[in-house]
């Protein structure tokens, strides 16, 4: 797989696309992560990259020209299967979406910052309009990190067997895993569940899939999906 993010801070993405899970996968060649400069894409002499908005109002946008320069120089050397444009206006981001993504070859990321782009980006680019919730981010690079880990651990030989992507929560249907324990069993008054230190497979299986019952029901009423 190979990601591009477009951003106007790239710097905001170095450390945590080279750390842990994503360093790993890059090591391994399971993935390619580039990060394009959005001034290296600006016209101006001054690298301009933003512009007061038409009509009106606070905050600065993101200007139009470094985007359409820097999206069809990478489509001239390449097809890809999402172009990704986080926003709050989006599909509310999910495992289901996460899953999907992860199957594809290429995919772009375009993300915003101040108070946001262009909006001839989105309307010509974007195949994918994502929003990781509600609530204000100071940019996109922090969705584009969202995104791009969620998908990237899904890759075949990214995650080492006892990391398995496949019991986490969410990742068959709207499920919540049961809670995990490991040593010491007791520690400051508090016990592990004796039957997670049984040894007795069968009850371990059920006390798991009553917990995970629970929880996902706990989950659902907070979050008012009954």
């Amino acid at each position: 797989m190979r990601i591009d993010v477009i951003s106007a801070v790239p710097d905001s993405l170095t450390s945590p696309l080279n750390t842990s899970i994503l360093k790993r996968a890059q090591d391994r060649k399971k993935v390619e992560i580039y990060v394009h400069n959005l001034r290296d894409y600006a016209y101006d002499k001054h690298k301009q990259i933003d512009d007061k908005p038409f009509g009106g109002g606070p905050g600065m946008l993101l200007k139009p020209e470094p985007f359409f320069e820097c999206i069809e120089e990478l489509l001239n050397q390449r097809k890809y299967d999402h172009i990704i444009f986080p926003t709050p206006g989006g599909k509310f981001y999910n495992q289901k979406l996460a899953n999907k993504f992860s199957l594809a070859k290429n995919i772009m990321i375009i993300a915003g910052h101040y108070k946001g782009i262009d909006d001839r980006v989105r309307q010509k680019f974007a195949t994918d309009e994502i929003s990781i919730g509600n609530y204000v981010l100071t940019g996109g690079e922090i969705a584009a990190l969202v995104i791009i880990d969620s998908v990237v651990r899904l890759i075949p030989g990214v995650l080492n067997d006892s990391e398995s992507a496949l019991n986490d929560s969410l990742m068959d249907g709207d499920i919540i895993e049961a809670p995990y324990y490991t040593r010491p069993a007791v520690y400051k008054g508090m016990e592990v569940p004796e039957v997670l230190r049984s040894g007795n497979e069968k009850k371990i299986k059920t006390w798991k899939e009553e917990q995970s019952k629970i929880l996902t029901e706990k989950w659902k009423k907070i979050n008012n999906m009954e």
